[in-house]
This record gives structure tokens, C-alpha cells and sequence, in this order.
């Protein structure tokens, strides 16, 4: 796993494909189209091994980035309104996200949603998908049994490959829109 940071390090690596283990692992996944600018989300849910749930959408104007942490939203409140009092863990493929969700917003939360910017006028402290990122906060906050852990994307992990497909679905679903 050269090249990957602690930050993202995750059992998935060294304990095999988590959908085989005991207990909810929840998969999530974006996509975008940049000539159209549609967008899809989605996310899988197994519960020793079998899938019990999965979700998606199509979302017209989007960005890569903000499918990802919409997939991670969904996920979020799929488990806090079915699965709350049980330990979750939503595997994304995406740095963004995991990063993101771990470390980054609670930074953002405490400057009022804001970068810190210790270089004056340097740049900007606008928080991409800002409003996306209160609203995965308010779900995370709510339930301390969840947890985000990095997998990487396209390499055989079935959840990770089914929430691909899923999000994929998700953006096709636009076309007649």
C-alpha cells in the first residue's frame, strides 16, 4: 500500500474483502459526466456478507467530488434511520471524502465552517460543498458507531465495484431528463 497515508490506511487492506466480515459495512460511490454534467451517488449495505440494502440517484449539474460525499450523506442517514444502535463502517474510494469526513470537517466545523487560512489573502477559505459537508456532519455527529474507512476503487472488492455500477446507474438515469 505505497503511497497511501495512514490518514487512509484501512483493514480492507490487510484483513480482505470487508462485505465477508461480521457485522454492517456500507459501500459508497460517485460518478460524473463532465460533457453532460450529470452526476450519481449510490451506496450498498451488507451485513455479514449479504447485501440487505442499496441506494442511488442521478443528480443533474454536479462534480465528481460532491457524488462522492452525496454517497456518503445517503449512507449516513440509511444507517442512522435502520441501523443506529449498531457499529457501521461506510468504505469510499474516494481521498476526498475519507479525508474529508475524518479530519477536515471537524477543523471546518470549529472555524464556522471555514478554511483556515494562515497566509492572510493567499486563498480562499470558501469549503467546497459546503452545505454538503454541514449535512454529512449533522448525520455523523449523531451516531458515534460510525466509522469512514478508505478502500481502493477498482480492484475486484465487490461492494466497492456493486456501488460503482450503482452510481453509474444513478447518472444513466438522467438521459430522459
Amino acid at each position: 500500500m505505497s503511497g497511501i497515508s495512514n490518514e487512509l490506511r484501512s483493514p480492507a487492506a490487510t484483513v480482505g474483502i470487508p462485505e465477508a466480515q461480521h457485522g454492517l459495512h456500507v459501500f459508497v460511490d460517485g460518478c460524473h459526466e463532465p460533457g453532460s454534467g450529470h452526476g450519481g451517488w449510490a451506496f450498498v449495505a451488507y451485513r455479514d456478507a449479504a447485501e440487505i440494502a442499496s441506494g442511488f440517484g442521478g443528480v443533474e449539474d454536479s462534480a465528481n467530488n460532491s457524488m462522492e460525499l452525496t454517497a456518503v450523506l445517503r449512507a449516513a442517514i440509511w444507517i442512522n434511520s435502520g441501523a443506529s444502535g449498531e457499529p457501521a463502517t461506510i468504505w469510499s474510494d474516494s481521498v476526498y471524502a475519507v479525508k474529508g469526513c475524518n479530519s477536515r470537517r471537524h477543523i471546518w466545523k470549529n472555524n464556522g465552517w471555514k478554511k483556515s487560512n494562515p497566509n492572510g489573502n493567499a486563498r480562499s477559505r470558501t469549503i467546497a460543498n459546503a452545505e454538503l459537508w454541514k449535512a454529512v456532519d449533522l448525520q455523523l455527529s449523531q451516531n458515534g458507531l460510525v466509522t469512514i474507512a478508505w478502500c481502493k476503487g477498482h480492484s475486484g472488492i465487490a461492494g466497492n465495484e456493486r456501488a460503482d455500477a450503482l452510481a453509474d446507474k444513478g447518472r444513466l438515469s438522467l438521459r430522459g431528463a
